[in-house]
């Protein structure tokens, strides 16, 4: 068995095709450090359930094709056309906010289940529902967050499995 404590992980989830990798993943980088920072400064106004997240950006096959990675909490980035998550959840998650048909948040207003979709007809838009899911949603996902118990615990043959597809420093 896998020594260490298993890790909370929310996980942001971008297309693998050429314009997303181009157009998206810097974006779903830009998202990963602010949510970095909103839990820094949740866990120093004294929120609990936050401590032991850690946010990693993966392509939307490895999320389709490790089932493990499902049970966590997600963010898709990218509209449907490039990005088979958002594809997957276009007609599966609530629409809580469509901006004169450009951009779209789903997610379920209840936040049943902490996944949420972002994405708009082209990278502008796509980047105006970031900035609207930060300012509108972002805190009540991360309260779901705080309140759920899912971790991934490494594989026994990969103690530390790095789920990043690409460096952070």
């Amino acid at each position: 068995m896998a020594d260490g404590p298993a890790d909370r992980v929310l996980l942001i989830v971008t297309g693998s095709t050429l314009r997303a990798e181009e157009m998206d993943r810097p974006l779903a980088y830009y998202l990963k450090q602010r949510i970095e920072r909103a839990l820094a400064d949740a866990i120093v106004a004294g929120r609990d359930g936050l401590e032991d997240y850690i946010v990693r950006v993966v392509a939307d096959f490895r999320w389709i094709h490790d089932d493990p990675l499902q049970g966590l909490p997600t963010i898709s980035l990218g509209g449907p056309g490039v990005n088979a998550l958002s594809h997957r959840w276009l007609e599966e998650v609530p629409v809580s906010l469509a901006v004169g048909e450009r951009y779209f948040i789903q997610m379920d207003p209840d936040l049943n289940e902490p996944r949420a979709s972002i994405w708009g007809m082209d990278n502008a838009t796509t980047q105006i529902a970031v900035s609207v899911f930060l300012d509108r949603f972002l805190s009540p996902f991360l309260d779901r967050c705080a309140a759920l118990e899912a971790r991934l615990s490494p594989p026994d043959s990969e103690p530390e499995a790095d789920l990043d597809d690409e460096d952070d420093d």
